[in-house]
């Protein structure tokens, strides 16, 4: 059997969260951890799945060589006392540029964290702590602007938790994003969430909310089809001590075993570039959503319960969302609610012309039943 990294089997202690690890712990592990030099590592050791298979009791994920660094400087920046709440990427745009004229385009010692690790300004070397440095370097996370330096990840904080994600702008196919979205999809699923069972997180993205809502289930299930995405959950796992599996999946196809609770916050725009996090496809955007929905209600049993955050485009004052649910909706044994949850979202993207026809964008939450 593979051989897993000390640090991220430091998730596997109890159910739900368990102490991040400390500095020195993680210098300890890294040593123990640098001998080892496996093919692969999982982000736990979880307990095989009521239902799976022998060959899915235990789901690896490859490890990348960055996690180390990553971690360890999350935890500099926790025990810094950094805190961080992501903005959406228009606000994130006039902050800077408000910055930039106001003669503050590169990050100020005053406020040097969360400047390089939240707002992604360019830095001068010697601004940050020489190992918080190194370990930008050794994380493959650190670019160069002519004489400047730039961090390539953000960090925001969450309801006392860390998260890892990609830097402002996201515009590389594979960024991972974190944001309004997530903080209000978290608030979602906290409300919504019956206790108890086993869940997966469809397109986890950063892993926020299994890891923020570890607590919620018995076993958690982090699904993404994007590598970068998977790697950047684990290092979130072992920063805020949670339990959770990570899967290599679209939508639900490569995720075994029985499953009681779907939860997915999908991309819901559409996107020229067609980077993951950030399109939806069909026509407006909600075809990714649409499919969770209907490959979930496929998947779960009697009890079962899905639970959804996405964006809805209104054309004509209909929500088009909803209006290519309700087939699945009315599907015997389906309960469901369906909640506005604010009425206008990303109203920078109707200049595009994919959204000539379109109204507003709406926010909207689908928790489904199956009776």
């Amino acid at each position: 059997m593979p051989r897993t990294d000390p640090g991220e089997l430091r998730t596997a202690r109890a159910q739900g969260h368990s102490p991040p690890p400390t500095q020195t712990e993680l210098q300890r592990e890294r040593a123990d951890w640098e001998g080892m030099t496996p093919n692969k590592v999982a982000a736990t050791e979880p307990q095989k799945p009521e239902g799976s298979g022998d060959d899915h009791s235990r789901i690896e994920h490859p490890a990348h060589p960055s996690s180390h660094a990553l971690i360890e400087l999350g935890c500099a920046l926790r025990d810094s006392g950094y805190n961080f709440v992501t903005v959406t990427p228009e606000t994130h745009r006039r902050v800077n540029a408000n910055a930039e004229r106001r003669g503050r385009r590169l990050a100020h010692s005053s406020q040097a964290a969360r400047d390089v690790f939240g707002w992604s300004r360019p830095f001068e070397a010697g601004l940050l702590p020489a190992h918080w440095v190194e370990l930008l370097t050794a994380a493959d996370a650190l670019e160069y602007e002519g004489d400047l330096l730039r961090s390539r990840v953000r960090f925001s904080t969450l309801d006392g938790g860390l998260y890892v994600h990609s830097a402002f702008p996201t515009a590389e196919a594979d960024a991972v994003f974190f944001g309004p979205d997530t903080y209000r999809f978290c608030a979602l699923v906290r409300r919504w969430m019956p206790p108890g069972g086993r869940a997966v997180d469809v397109g986890c993205g950063s892993g926020a909310a299994g890891i923020a809502l570890a607590s919620r289930a018995q076993a958690w299930v982090l699904a993404d089809i994007n590598p970068r995405a998977l790697e950047l959950a684990r290092v979130n796992a072992v920063l805020n001590g949670a339990l959770v599996e990570l899967v290599a999946s679209d939508v639900l196809d490569g995720v075994a075993g029985h499953i009681d609770v779907v939860i997915a916050n999908p991309p819901y725009m559409r996107d020229e570039s067609a980077r993951v996090y950030r399109d939806g496809g069909g026509t407006h955007g909600q075809a990714l959503a649409v499919r969770i929905v209907r490959d979930a209600l496929r998947r779960l049993g009697r009890g079962g319960t899905l639970i959804v955050y996405t964006g809805a485009a209104i054309v004509g004052g209909e929500d088009t969302f909803l209006r290519e649910l309700t087939p699945l909706l009315q599907l015997p044994n389906v309960h469901f609610a369906y909640e506005e949850l604010d009425p206008d979202v990303f109203g920078e993207e109707l200049e595009r012309p994919a959204y000539a026809d379109v109204e507003r964008i709406a926010a909207v939450g689908l928790r489904v039943e199956v009776g």
